[in-house]
C-alpha cells in the first residue's frame, strides 16, 4: 500500500504535513497537482456531496467508498474522517477493515455520541471515556496493514474543558491510537499548548470561521504540529466559484469566463488523459513482423 507507507515517514520528518480536504476526485486531483504531500478526505464535504449537512448522516459505506475512489486517484496518502467509527467497537473493527481495504492511509475516529456532528457546531456531545478508549484499542487491533494509522480525535474541549480533552487524547495514544487530535481548542493559548500537553504526534484542524482562531501554517508548524488539515478549504472555495458563475450567466445569458480558464484537452490532462492515451496507443501497436490480423506465437 504505497499511500499508507509514506505516511508514518512523513511524521518522523521535520515538519509539518499540511492536508487540505478532498470531497471527490476532483478535488482530490487538484490537491496532488498543487504539490501537497498529503489528501484529507473531509466527512462534512463527502456529506455536503450527497446533499446532507455534517450531522453524522453519510453511513460508513458512502464514507469508505469516497474515500476509496480519492485513494485511487492520486498518489498521495489519504487520511480520512471516520466519525465515530459508525457505532461501537465492533463497528470501529469493521470501519478499519473497510477503510484499509480501500487503500487509505489513515483515519480519524471521535468520541461524540452517534449521531456525532460538525466539531465547529454547538450542542455536541461525547461518550463516556472508557467507551471512547474500547474504539481505539480495537481500531488499532483492526488494522492488517502496520503502516495504517490510527488518529483519535477527541470533541471534549467544547463539552466538558480543556483538561479532560488533553486527557482523552493521551488515553487513546496509551489505548494504541497513533496520533492525536484535539478537536476546536477556542484560545491562541489553547491551541499552542496542545502539542507540548500530548504525548504524541497532534492534528491541527484548521476551519475558517470556526470556533478556532485563525492560524497559519508556519505558526502551526511552530507550535508543534504534525499534519494540519483544512477541510473546508475547496468546498467552499467551490461554493463561492460555482455561485459566482451561475449568477453571471443569468445576468449576461453568455457562457461566463471561469477563473482559470482552460481548453477541453487542458482539462481532461488533470485527470490523465495524457497517460490513458498512451495506454491505448500501446495496445494498438502491432509488433515488428507481425502481418495485420497476426497474433505472434507465444514466446515471440
Amino acid at each position: 500500500m504505497r499511500q499508507a507507507n509514506s505516511l508514518p515517514r512523513m511524521l518522523r520528518q521535520d515538519g509539518m504535513v499540511v492536508a487540505p480536504g478532498a470531497y471527490d476526485c476532483i478535488t482530490a486531483r487538484l490537491i496532488e497537482r498543487a504539490g501537497f504531500p498529503a489528501v484529507y478526505m473531509t466527512g462534512s464535504g463527502t456529506a455536503a456531496s450527497l446533499g446532507y449537512p455534517d450531522y453524522g448522516l453519510a453511513t460508513m459505506s458512502e464514507m469508505a467508498d469516497n474515500a476509496g475512489r480519492i485513494a485511487a486517484a492520486v498518489d498521495l496518502p489519504v487520511i480520512a474522517d471516520a466519525d465515530t467509527g459508525f457505532g461501537n467497537e465492533l463497528n470501529m473493527v469493521r470501519t478499519v477493515r473497510e477503510y484499509v481495504r480501500r487503500g487509505v492511509a489513515a483515519l480519524h475516529v471521535e468520541d461524540q455520541t452517534f449521531p456525532k456532528k460538525c466539531g465547529h457546531l454547538d450542542d455536541k456531545e461525547v461518550v463516556p471515556l472508557d467507551d471512547f478508549l474500547a474504539k481505539i484499542r480495537a481500531a488499532a487491533e483492526a488494522r492488517t496493514d502496520s503502516d495504517f494509522l490510527i488518529i483519535a480525535r477527541t470533541d471534549a474541549r467544547a463539552v466538558i474543558g480543556f483538561d479532560e480533552a488533553i486527557r482523552r487524547a493521551n488515553a487513546a495514544l496509551e489505548a494504541g491510537a497513533d496520533a492525536a487530535f484535539v478537536e476546536a481548542p477556542e484560545t491562541m493559548d489553547e491551541m499552542e499548548a496542545v502539542p507540548g500537553l500530548v504525548g504524541g504526534p497532534c492534528l491541527l484542524n484548521i476551519v475558517r470561521g470556526g470556533k478556532s482562531p485563525d492560524v497559519s501554517l508556519d505558526a502551526a508548524e511552530r507550535m508543534g504540529y504534525k499534519i494540519a488539515i483544512l477541510p473546508s478549504l475547496l468546498l467552499v472555495g467551490a461554493i463561492g466559484a460555482c455561485e459566482g458563475m451561475l449568477d453571471e450567466l443569468k445576468t449576461s445569458r453568455v457562457h461566463p469566463v471561469p477563473p482559470n480558464d482552460m481548453s477541453v484537452r487542458e482539462r481532461f490532462r488533470i485527470f490523465g488523459a495524457d497517460e490513458w492515451d498512451a495506454l491505448r496507443n500501446r495496445y494498438r501497436e502491432r509488433p515488428q513482423g507481425t502481418a495485420p490480423g497476426k497474433v505472434p506465437a507465444a514466446g515471440k
